[in-house]
Formats: structure tokens, C-alpha cells, sequence
């Protein structure tokens, strides 16, 4: 696979309807697209209507499952943590106090202005889990914010045709470049740059955010 990078408006950025990114925000484009979860797109676009992301007729619905799955855990391990009066365990991920945004909010609008694709969600919150196993941590409403938009933004390089650099993922979240690349090393290191999900993992996700109750 090769990898070509183009300075262009990409089409994810004439989707999403923002100018296109600086000249330091280079679009990178992979060619061919020949990734091996193409062959679980029709069954997973059936369950969840992922396709829904290419047309723009809305927010996809794998968003607002995956989102109302997120809060649900939230809400869990912070009541969890008041109750058991245990400490949590603090890494660079967590914020001095939680953002203005709710977490669909946040999905939103990462959703708007990254350009990824639904599928790219679906592997970031897979990788969010690895992260969470391996760390010993909880989702909470101090690191959530944080660990989603790294999740994305590595998920967007591993399985997106068309992603952009550091540069524009960090205006997405607000947050500087350098900050940005520190969460994306320690991301991966704490999951041993295990970015690759299997087809059959891909496909539980999706049959349990089908299952997961929509807050509509």
C-alpha cells in the first residue's frame, strides 16, 4: 500500500461544508483502499445504516448508539466512584474539570469536522476499550473528551482512505498540536500500538451498539 500525500480540499472536507485545511494541514490519501473490513461494510451497514455517514442525511445512527453507550458508562463509573470511594487513577488524558460539551455533542462535532468515516468511531472506541483494559482506568467525564478525540484521530490514519495530520485533528478538539501528539504516544504505547481490529471483533461491536438503547 502506498502512501501518497496531496495538498487538496478533500472530499471529507466538502462533506462536512468547512474551508479547506492550511497549508500545514496536508491531506494524506491512501491508494489503493483495500482495507480487509471493506468485507464486513454491507452487514454492518444493514445493522446500523453506516451509510447514512456518506450521504449526509443526518447524524448516523451508529453515532448516537455509540455515543448513548458512552454516557451510560460514564454515569456508571462515576457513581461507581462515589459509592466505593475509591481514587481515580489520573493519567494526561484527564482535564482539570469536564468540558462545556456532552459527549454526543462532542462526537458530533468531531464527526462534522474530521471528515472520518462511522466505521473509523466503531475501531476508535474499540481501541478506547484496550486503552481502558490495559490501564487499568475508567471513562469518566474528566478523560473521555480526551480519549476520544486520540482514539479517532489514530483509528482515522489506520482505517480511513483520506485523513489529515495532527495539525487539524487538535483544532477539531481545541487542544495544541504538541498535546495532541504527547496523548497519541501514550495511547498507543498503552496498547501496544494494537490498532488492528479483526473483522469478527468489528462485527460484536456493531451487533452490541444495535442492542445499545438510543437517547434520542
Amino acid at each position: 500500500m502506498v502512501m501518497v500525500i496531496e495538498r487538496k480540499a478533500c472530499s471529507c472536507m466538502e462533506r462536512s461544508g468547512i474551508p479547506p485545511p492550511p497549508l500545514g494541514a496536508a491531506c494524506l490519501s491512501l491508494a489503493p483502499p483495500t482495507h480487509p473490513l471493506d468485507r464486513c461494510r454491507p452487514t454492518c451497514t444493514f445493522l446500523l445504516g453506516l451509510e447514512q455517514g456518506k450521504k449526509m442525511l443526518g447524524f448516523p445512527q451508529v453515532l448516537m448508539l455509540l455515543s448513548s453507550a458512552l454516557d451510560r458508562s460514564l454515569q456508571k463509573n462515576e457513581r461507581l466512584l462515589e459509592t466505593s470511594h475509591s481514587k481515580d487513577v489520573v493519567t494526561i488524558f484527564h482535564g482539570v474539570r469536564p468540558p462545556a460539551l456532552t459527549i454526543r455533542q462532542y462526537v458530533k462535532r468531531i464527526f462534522k469536522y474530521s471528515g472520518c468515516s462511522p466505521f473509523c468511531f466503531i475501531v476508535a472506541q474499540t481501541c478506547m476499550d484496550r486503552f481502558v483494559q490495559n490501564m487499568d482506568v475508567r471513562l469518566n467525564s474528566l478523560n473521555v473528551h480526551r480519549l476520544m478525540i486520540t482514539s479517532v484521530t489514530i483509528a482515522a490514519k489506520f482505517v480511513d482512505d483520506a485523513f489529515f495530520n495532527n495539525t487539524y485533528y487538535a483544532k477539531v478538539d481545541g487542544v495544541s498540536t504538541p498535546e495532541l501528539n504527547r496523548l497519541e504516544m501514550k495511547f498507543l504505547f498503552s496498547i501496544d500500538f494494537r490498532q488492528h481490529i479483526s473483522i469478527n471483533t468489528f462485527l460484536r461491536h456493531c451487533l452490541l451498539l444495535e442492542k445499545e438503547p438510543s437517547d434520542n
